[in-house]
């Protein structure tokens, strides 16, 4: 299962219509219902910029960032964005409604969520690199994507922006 496109290559890469047309046929396509395209050349890059492709009813499992250092920066380019925040034991402390145009800029540590509102969103992440496995921790208290909560789960954060 793709679950990225390619790091580009060379001094410039250019958001067009054609990778848009691409990234969103390929996130409607897969299991997941998203796509990552990464912006940043290599893993080891220290601002890790990526655009990711959601789709309504994609889940991803609410987890943190734990570096020090680890801020990171959410910018909805079209669709609109549900983004709730947690505290440590799991309770919704809270809840955003991020339109196209808008933006969250979190610290690190913080426990957070997101999920589509609308099919078809584009968000554009940044943050610190470079990027390895202690770069995300996933909260215990949620269930994992592919556990059989993770459906039940999602339609309680979905039931946060009725």
């Amino acid at each position: 299962m793709k679950l990225a496109f390619p790091n580009p290559e060379g001094p410039v890469f250019e958001w067009n219509t054609v990778l848009r047309e691409a990234g969103l046929k390929a996130s409607q396509e897969s299991p997941r219902l998203r796509m990552l395209i990464p912006i940043h050349r290599n893993q080891q890059d220290l601002v890790q910029r990526m655009v990711n492709i959601l789709q309504v009813g994609t889940y991803i499992q609410p987890h943190r960032h734990p570096r020090d250092w680890a801020v990171e920066t959410l910018q909805v380019i079209e669709g609109e964005l549900g983004f709730v925040t947690f505290s440590e034991s799991g309770d919704v402390r809270t809840v955003h409604r991020i339109p196209a145009g808008g933006f969250v800029d979190i610290e690190e540590r913080i426990w957070h969520g997101v999920l589509a509102l609308k099919p078809d969103t584009i968000i554009l992440e940044v943050k610190r690199g470079p990027y390895d496995v202690t770069d995300k921790e996933f909260a215990d208290w949620a269930p994992a994507e592919s556990e059989n909560g993770a459906a039940s789960y999602l339609e309680g954060l979905e039931a946060l922006f009725a």
